[in-house]
């Protein structure tokens, strides 16, 4: 801008101006400016102005990670909807570590976006970073991994129901000592999913059994680990719900190594409907997170509190839990056995 400012000899708030087609230029040094921009190919700093003014259409969104099904597929719902309503995404990974979080938190902050999204990560128990964030009316929303408390705005899967109609479907399908794989207990989509286990369990009159649990990391090697030691038990086990694919996919792989035809004599479920699910030998029964909608939907909610600032309202912190599908493939469907059909599901509810 300088540059062009020194060549027409007029000064730098001439040629914003004629830039922006303020009505203080006429339109003879309009045409001026704007041709020798063209000619230097001059691109505005529309992130800069936005700033200046202080009406950023920035959104930073905060993963975990972005391997896999969940995440990625969530962030593309995510950048659909801020898209459509004219915003842009700045997207940081904490890798499941709490520093690495903070910092991101400051980043996001530096950069003055207009409102965060975030998923905590697994190793996250000192949550004053993102009460720093709402100490500076910043919009605020998580998905899938949440702060405790009820005063924020979330959007969440109904986990528990995910676990309850996975397990539910495992024991319609015969089973009597259903294992099941949990994820690390500090995070509440994982005790939900097992809540989830014990409900369905418990609905059919059969016990929670200590030497049928196991919690670990969601990896192939954990759920091989944990389905080694429920074959050497006396009285293994005769189906496992994992709560995460990749462990059901090391369980299912290792009851083949060791001679077990699944789902004759093992039947096996996970959690998320990885995009290896369908096409594994056998296909694995999941539940589908219904990724998409969530990242649409936090991005709904995060631009309906910063409407809501610009308009100086009050906002009321809500929470959208979504419900979740379970999909039956071969990995559970024993021969002459039919899972009930699951009750219709609602798209969202509000709590």
């Amino acid at each position: 801008m300088a540059d062009l400012a020194r060549e027409l000899g007029v000064s730098m708030t001439t040629v914003s101006r004629a830039l922006s087609d303020h009505f203080s230029i006429g339109p003879e040094m309009k045409l001026k400016v704007q041709k020798l921009a063209k000619k230097y190919n001059y691109q505005p700093n529309r992130m800069a102005s936005a700033l200046r003014k202080g009406q950023s259409k920035l959104l930073g969104i905060i993963v975990p990670y972005l391997e896999g099904r969940f995440f990625p597929k969530v962030v593309r719902g995510m950048e659909t909807a801020a898209s459509r309503a004219g915003y842009n995404v700045v997207i940081c990974q904490s890798n499941e570590d709490l520093g690495h979080e903070r910092r991101n938190i400051e980043s996001l902050l530096s950069a003055q976006v207009a409102g965060i999204l975030v998923s905590v990560s697994r190793t996250t128990d000192d949550f004053r970073h993102f009460e720093k964030v709402r100490g500076r009316g910043l919009p605020l929303v998580f998905f899938d991994r949440t702060m405790p408390g009820n005063a924020l705005n979330a959007v969440v899967l109904d986990d528990r129901e995910g676990g309850y109609l996975a397990t539910r479907h495992l024991l319609s399908q015969g089973g009597r000592r259903v294992a099941h794989f949990g994820g690390l207990q500090q995070l509440t989509i994982y005790r939900n999913r097992y809540q989830g286990y014990r409900d369905a369990l418990a609905e059919a009159g059969l016990p929670v059994e200590e030497e049928l649990t196991h919690f670990g990391d969601n990896t192939e090697q954990d759920g091989a680990e944990a389905m080694r030691r429920w074959l050497a038990l006396p009285n293994p086990p005769d189906a496992v719900f994992a709560a995460g694919d990749y462990a059901a996919l090391g369980a299912m792989q290792e009851a083949e190594r060791q001679g077990l035809v699944v789902p004759a004599d093992m039947a096996v479920g996970g959690f998320s409907n990885e995009t290896f699910t369908p096409i594994a030998k056998p296909s694995i029964t999941t539940v589908d997170q219904r990724c998409d909608e969530m990242g649409q939907a936090a991005v709904r909610l995060l631009l309906e509190h910063i409407d809501a600032q610009a308009q100086g309202l009050e906002f009321a912190s809500r929470q959208l839990v979504l419900r979740p599908e379970l999909i039956v493939r071969e990995s559970s469907q024993r021969l002459g056995r039919l899972s009930p059909t699951p009750e219709p599901l609602a798209d969202a509810a509000v709590q």
